[in-house]
């Protein structure tokens, strides 16, 4: 059994069909390997996801919610779930069900062995099965992918993967620093995290992860003017930062 508490930090805006199940997979995915904390921002949602949420966390203790009073977007709602979680590592869990709780377990071995500071997600390292995915939306975050690593100098695969693990230490170093309301909130992160190996060592991590993307009329949020703000974030915070 794993060793510590992990803080999954899930930011919530008009989730109401999926929240209740994203949450029992995070407890499902995580009973009896280390203790969970669940912190549901929720980002002024109007379709009754503060109330599901309220509920969810009357009928367990593990859940802690909080909401915001006006629509800021996920990078805000992220920043208030890191700002109060108290685990000894901290993830991002998006609502959406497209990631599987699951491969957090992998993901949290090169931390609790002492191997990392940061392990990422990747959606684009080899599997042994591999859903296949929309050709446009994938080179769209290969190429943002490539041009955040020419700026950061890292090797990543992935770099607007939802799916971030971090030790309680980096997210303390990280948080006030975040500028991004939305989702130029990842190559923000990313920014930071490679600032962070040169500046305090920390070791980072990329593993192979499983995928389900939903579409536009299944809810999906991020459009194409935010790869443009993510052009501008990766030189911005890279560079004058």
């Amino acid at each position: 059994m794993m060793s510590g508490k992990l803080s999954v930090v899930i930011p919530c805006y008009n989730e109401a069909e999926n929240l209740a199940k994203i949450v029992n997979e995070v407890l499902e995915a995580f009973r009896d390997d280390i203790l969970v904390e669940i912190i549901i921002v929720d980002d002024c949602s109007k379709d009754g996801s503060y109330e599901l949420a309220m509920n969810l966390s009357k009928e367990n203790d593990q859940i802690k919610v909080f909401q915001h009073s006006v629509n800021q977007g996920k990078g805000a709602a992220l920043k208030t779930g890191f700002s109060v979680a108290t685990g000894d590592y901290i993830c991002i869990q998006d609502a959406d069900l497209e990631y599987s709780p699951r491969d957090y377990l992998k993901m949290l071995v090169p931390l609790t062995e002492g191997r990392a500071q940061v392990v990422l997600g990747s959606r684009y390292l080899q599997q042994s099965e591999r859903r296949i995915l929309r050709w446009w939306h994938t080179m769209m975050n290969k190429f943002l992918t490539m041009f955040s690593n020419m700026f950061s100098d890292m090797t990543l695969t992935d770099m607007e993967t939802c799916y971030k693990l971090f030790t309680a230490d980096v997210i303390g170093k990280i948080t006030p620093m975040l500028r991004e309301k939305r989702f130029g909130f990842e190559p923000e992160c990313i920014a930071y995290v490679a600032k962070g190996m040169r500046i305090y060592g920390w070791k980072v991590v990329e593993i192979a992860i499983s995928y389900r993307p939903r579409t536009f009329n299944e809810g999906k949020k991020i459009g194409w003017r935010d790869g443009f703000r993510a052009l501008w974030c990766i030189v911005r915070y890279n560079l004058f930062a």
